[in-house]
């Protein structure tokens, strides 16, 4: 029984993360992680070429079905925000080009989906993609995002809590059937 394979992404210009995994029904399994570098000292045309091939590179290797990259969020400063902008623009290109279906989530989803609440830091992330996919080890913090991503994604993006809760609506902190 073969299942779906999901590309997640976290865009960023110095480190893009990438991460593979598969969903068999209710069960996730790893499949692979890393993170595209780009040269600091090379022209932006440049580093956004390498965010572009890096990602086709990683869909010709693991022949994802979907894709999944976090949104952007806004920066205290513009110029880091645009050019974040830039690379996540790379990214979705590279994506579509590569003939991939494009869901998009905000950081604030992701973590909702993964760790059950939207304020949670970078290490509880890391933390539950090892639990989720059982790894031996913590991915790198952008890998790992983007383990995330993809998690958020197999699950709907509903979030675990989704889960335990279909059907309610929670008020207060309460269930309410």
């Amino acid at each position: 029984m073969s299942g779906v394979r999901i590309l997640g992404i976290d865009p960023g210009l110095r480190v893009t993360g990438f991460g593979v995994i598969e969903k068999h029904g209710n069960q996730l399994v790893y499949v692979a992680s890393g993170c595209i570098k780009s040269n600091e000292k090379q022209s932006l045309p440049e580093r956004i070429g390498t965010v572009f091939a890096g990602i086709g590179e990683v869909i010709a290797t693991y022949r994802p079905d979907q894709s999944a990259i976090e949104k952007v969020f806004v920066n205290v400063n513009p110029q880091s925000t645009l050019l974040l902008g830039q690379a996540r623009g790379a990214a979705m290109s590279a994506l579509v080009h590569g003939g991939l279906p494009v869901a998009e989530y905000t950081a604030l989803q992701v973590k909702q989906a993964v760790v059950g609440h939207g304020k949670a830091a970078k290490e509880q992330v890391q933390e539950m993609v090892v639990r989720l996919l059982g790894l031996p080890g913590a991915p790198t913090a952008d890998a790992a995002d983007a383990l995330a991503c993809a998690i958020a994604h197999a699950h709907g993006g509903q979030g675990l809590g989704a889960l335990a809760t279909a059907g309610y609506r929670v008020r207060g902190g309460r269930l309410i059937g």
